[in-house]
Parts: C-alpha cells; structure tokens; sequence
C-alpha cells in the first residue's frame, strides 16, 4: 500500500484467512473505539442504498443494560465489517497469516451484522467507562461496493434461526424466571418427566406435554409477575406446592403419569394439556393462593369437577377458536374467566366488561 506508513492508521492484531477465494481478517477491537470507527448507515438514506437494516432503536436498551449489569460475563459475538479498500496487512516475523492489518483512518467501515451491538457498546460504555478497556471480536471484508455489502447482509441472516423460547429458558442462567422453570420441571408432579426442554411445540407422537417456556410464563402468571421481575426463595416454595396440589386435582394429568393415557391422546383431547390451560389455570391459581386453606382446597375440588375436554362448549370462543385451540393473550384471558365461573371465585365488574367487548368483537 503506497505510503500507508505516512498515514494515520488503525491497527488490529489480526489472523488472515481466505473465503470464496477473498481474503479476510480476524481481528480484535477494543470496545472503546467501536463507536468511534464503524459507521452506521443511516436512516435517511433510502433502503435502497443502504446495506443493513433500519436501527431499532427499541432493542438497544435491553442490550445496554445486559452489558451494564453482566460486565464480569456478558458475551457478545463478532462484529462483521466491510472496509474500504485502504488496508494492509503486515505478517510477523514467520507467521503467515498471523500479524497486524492496517486501516486508513480515511477508510469506511460500515458494519454489515451487529449494528444494535454497536449502537449497545456505545450506550453502555458512557454508563461504564471500564467496559471500554474490554475488546471484541471483528470480522473484516475487503468491501467491493454496495451490491456486495448488500449481498453480505442477506446472506449473513439468510440462515440465522432464533434459538426456540424453550431452549432459551434452559440455557439462561441470569433470568430468575427460567431458573425457577427448571426447577419446576425436576420437582414439581405435573412436569417431572414430561417437560419440553428444546422446543416451543410438542410434536404429535411426544410423550412431553408441556414446554419449558410455557412453564415460565404460567409460573410468571401464578405471582403476577412481569419479563423483568425475579423470584425469592419463599416464591419458589410456593409454585412448587401449588403446582404439586393442582396436580392431585387433575384427573387426566394422573392418567398420563400412569400412563393409562397417552401424552398424544391427552393433548389430542383435552385444554389442560397445552399452555393456554396451563396459563389459564395459573391467573386462576393466583386469586386461590390469596384465600385461606378451607378455601383453597374447596375450588382445588372445584377444579377437579370440570370437563376439560376441547369439545366441551364452555371453552368455544375462548380457548377454542375455530375449532382450534387458540393461545392469544385474549383467549387465555376468557378461558381464566370461565374457569373462574365454573368453580364460583368471584369475578370483577372490569373483568366482566373486558370479557363481554372480547366475545362481541
């Protein structure tokens, strides 16, 4: 590169490798800086002419704060950056591949995926400056113009598949409510042994009946929880005994644990084995929890006296839409409320209006 050394510069250690027959380089980068040289293509500009997604902007401060409050073990994945022609790469000293690239400060790097980690970095490094100190991962390109940096764009989230909620709730270990679904799922009668642990739907010939995710959520709807709201040990206790008592009033989930009916035959027949009855019964479960023990064990034998079954007309146009079992919020919404009638726990004035304009819509 003529005169490259006259220039100011960027370097990065960085490994040099081939793809396509072009070359590209591995490098690191300290956060810090990542604001400051990668360009983001701007929303003014016409899709058209631009190489990556509109920023949405409501994604960053989810991501700001995970960098904020995890900076001992947060991962992020590479950056993969297209850069403008004035680079070089200097081997060391009997290292083929391995050196340090050159970038001209003059050259454009525009971030081809990762534009909502970048924008995160930079939020999260004026909160904490130390982040700054930290590096990341760069896959550099060689850019050949918009069509290609277009092209790259495609073909980097042509195959990018979000892992299933399941399988999110099994591997996050930082959300209290994922902790506590697998704690559900090894010690609690209904879903020991019969937990969904990978997916977000259960296959027809599973011998499962409910996902992981789908015990979070009703677990979260149990205590009246929201996304970001966290579970104490006397909580946990808690969902554990409701579950296990709600347990000893569902015939049919008896049945399955016998195996004197099969998980596909429930789940062909029945509400109570999908997640909208499990849901439902959970926003039920909360307003039970709340009365004395007398009580709460006569609506548990009022529970055990419903007909669950799809074709039951008590759950047409609430959790049956068509036919199908719908799991929208709306129609969890409807089915609590009919539970609720079925076993006499009192329902409110506003409850009674939301169900009358939800089933005249």
């Amino acid at each position: 590169m003529d005169n490259f050394d006259n220039n100011y510069c960027y370097t990065f250690p960085a490994i040099r490798a081939m793809q396509a027959g072009k070359p590209f380089y591995i490098a690191t980068c300290p956060l810090r800086i990542i604001p400051k040289i990668f360009m983001y293509d701007e929303e003014e500009v016409p899709v058209e002419l631009r190489a990556q997604r509109t920023l949405n902007k409501s994604r960053i401060p989810e991501m700001t704060r995970y960098l904020v409050d995890s900076p001992k073990d947060y991962v992020f994945s590479a950056l993969t950056a297209s850069v403008g022609s004035d680079v070089e790469f200097v081997e060391a000293d009997g290292m083929h591949n391995l050196g340090t690239l050159k970038v001209s400060m003059d050259a454009q790097m525009l971030i081809n995926d990762g534009q909502h980690r970048r924008a995160a970095i930079e939020e999260a490094i004026k909160e904490n400056p130390e982040l700054g100190q930290d590096n990341i991962a760069v896959l550099f390109f060689v850019d050949e113009g918009l069509k290609r940096s277009q092209q790259m764009f495609a073909d980097l989230n042509k195959y990018a598949v979000r892992p299933s909620s399941s399988l999110g709730t099994l591997y996050d270990h930082r959300d209290q409510a994922s902790e506590l679904a697998r704690y559900l799922s090894i010690n609690a009668k209904p879903f020991k042994g019969f937990t969904e642990f990978e997916r977000s739907t259960i296959s027809v010939r599973s011998s499962k009946l409910f996902t992981l995710s789908g015990i979070k959520q009703a677990t979260r709807a149990l205590f009246g929880k929201g996304a970001k709201d966290g579970f104490n040990d006397e909580e946990q206790k808690q969902a554990v005994s409701f579950w296990n008592t709600l347990n000893n009033h569902m015939v049919e989930w008896q049945h399955v644990q016998a195996k004197t009916l099969s998980s596909a035959e429930f789940r062909q027949e029945f509400i109570t084995a999908h997640g909208i009855g499990l849901q439902a019964l959970a926003i039920v479960g909360k307003e039970i929890s709340k009365l004395n023990e007398s009580q709460q064990a006569k609506l548990f034998l009022a529970l055990k006296q419903i007909n669950w079954l799809k074709s039951n007309p008590a759950w047409s146009n609430r959790a049956m839409q068509h036919g199908r079992l719908s799991k929208a919020t709306s129609n969890i919404f409807l089915t609590a409320i009919e539970i609720k009638r079925q076993i006499t726990l009192p329902i409110t004035d506003d409850e009674l209006t939301k169900e009358k304009e939800l089933l005249n819509a």
